[in-house]
């Protein structure tokens, strides 16, 4: 046998993940790699070091070292190849080469460990073929999964049905069905309060328009799970938990409340040109005290874009286009309350670069290595503010992370996704260009399609309400106002 034994050990020999290809046992290991470092205090530079009976092939990461534990009779060449391959692994599966990331991701660097080596000799497997032997997925164990949760369903409807069957009869039947009562109470029952965004009724064109009486129910149900605390989703888009998150609901919200919102779908080149961008924006109403229900919007329409506007049938047209004031055709007829009103919208569709909001270039060119890419952002409209940007970059599996030249902001290697996350807290006039360089093996090509993500609290087309005043008299009343401006699709192929 060739190859005794691979670890990840500490400066001062503590075994943290240690994986043995013959016969050993623990105390063995742990007094061959206790005895490592005493060997290297010769104040020379090696790759190796030897005693009596095993030669330490090793390099150093960071604070810690890769070994590997051979016979002193191997081949030294074949062994630092060996070692050069498992010292690429561990990249793969750590993010940082510190003691509690190794141990964390110990039983994946095992798997890994076990394609390199078998039974003591190398295997002939290179680091993107370990990947994939080591994330293989089986069809029989998908079936088996796909069969047991169908099994489950099953189970729990029947569970359902039988606690809905009155308890008449003799004294072991009120026992089975009380019995199945007390299950259904303490595992089905929990999960009816969740309900997913799709359950709430969307903010998009085709229900906040509707001025009638239909969604009524839903909107009841929907404020008693507000009461009862839970958190309702209620903005579309990818990015909609995103949004919930990064920009809440006003604290004081007033009586009248007004959403402007506006999501942007945007597909560009890599070579420049502009494929097809669309924002989609609306205001929505909701009021919530009866003697506010007779008002009016008065809107600030700053378009210079050449946007598509659009109220909604209930509301008087003409009055909109002469003055720029939302009203209902019947100025007797008040708001609905405690509903979401979508009252105007627009849409703009251009295939015009220079009302791209973000640019974003990448300049892939190939080195000797690999390819060295540069990457850079252009805020375009200075008026807005970007939060929480991240650019996502597809990087080549298998060749280890990226190592990154000059960076503005962060960044986040996934190695699970295959992705460099760029990540930028805010964009705005003041912080309007950066740029990214790394290094990594590849081509070109694998570096696109690339993903934009952000969020705002100004809108890309300016439309504001600015006064919003009663139908009798044209005395103001109080509003508040929440704008977002999100990410529906913002790619770069």
């Amino acid at each position: 046998m060739v190859l005794l034994a691979a670890a990840v050990c500490t400066k001062a020999g503590k075994a943290i993940v240690s994986r043995q290809f013959v016969e050993m046992t623990r105390t063995r290991i742990e007094g061959l790699l206790a005895a490592f470092p005493k060997l290297m205090n010769t104040g020379k530079q090696h790759t190796f070091v030897e005693t009596d009976s095993v030669r330490y092939v090793y390099q150093p990461l960071e604070k810690l070292y890769m070994v590997l534990i051979t016979t002193k009779n191997s081949n030294i060449l074949e062994d630092l190849e060996t070692l050069r391959l498992f010292s690429r692994v561990i990249p793969e599966y750590c993010r940082v080469l510190e003691e509690s990331e190794i141990s964390e991701h110990c039983f994946d660097l095992i798997f890994a460990f076990d394609e390199i080596v078998a039974l003591g000799y190398r295997e002939n497997v290179n680091l993107a073929q370990i990947r994939t032997f080591t994330e293989m997925d089986s069809h029989e164990e998908k079936v088996f999964r796909a069969v047991r949760e169908t099994q489950e369903r099953e189970a729990k409807a029947e569970m359902r049905r039988k606690a809905k069957v009155p308890a008449f009869g003799g004294f072991g039947n009120v026992s089975s069905v009380s019995s199945g009562s007390l299950i259904t109470d303490t595992i089905v029952e929990p999960e009816k309060p969740k309900i997913t965004p799709s359950a709430v009724r969307s903010s998009g064109p085709s229900r906040a328009l509707k001025l009638g009486a239909k969604g009524k129910e839903v909107d009841n149900f929907v404020d008693q799970l507000k009461s009862e605390g839970e958190t309702i989703i209620s903005t579309s888009g990818k990015r909609g938990s995103d949004v919930s998150k990064v920009l809440p609901p006003p604290v004081n919200m007033e009586s009248v409340h007004l959403r402007v919102e506006e999501k942007i779908s945007l597909a560009c080149g890599r070579d420049g040109g502009l494929q097809n961008m669309e924002v989609l924006g609306m205001v929505t109403l909701r009021v919530t005290d009866e003697k506010n229900g007779r008002i009016r919007l008065i809107i600030n329409n700053n378009d210079n874009k050449g946007l598509q506007l659009q109220t909604h049938p209930n509301v008087d047209k003409k009055l909109f286009t002469a003055e720029s004031v939302i009203g209902l055709k019947n100025p007797e007829k008040s708001f609905p309350l405690n509903n979401d009103v979508g009252v105007l919208k627009w849409r703009l569709q251009t295939t015009d670069e220079s009302l791209i909001p973000l640019t974003i270039n990448c300049w892939p060119s190939e080195s000797g290595s690999g390819c060295d890419v540069n990457i850079e952002y252009e805020l375009q409209e200075e008026n807005l503010e970007l939060n929480d940007v991240v650019i996502c970059i597809p990087v080549p599996s298998g060749v280890g992370a990226p190592v990154i030249g000059d960076l503005d902001g962060e960044y986040k290697h996934d190695s699970r996704r295959n992705l460099l996350e760029w990540c930028l807290p805010v964009i705005d006039a003041n912080n309007k260009t950066g740029s990214l360089e790394f290094s990594i093996a590849g081509q070109p090509n694998d570096f696109f399609p690339i993903n934009v993500s952000f969020v705002s609290k100004r809108s890309y087309c300016d439309i504001q309400v600015t006064k919003v005043s009663h139908v009798d008299g044209d005395s103001s009343v109080r509003f508040s106002t929440e704008t977002s401006f999100v990410v529906d699709k913002y790619v770069i192929e």
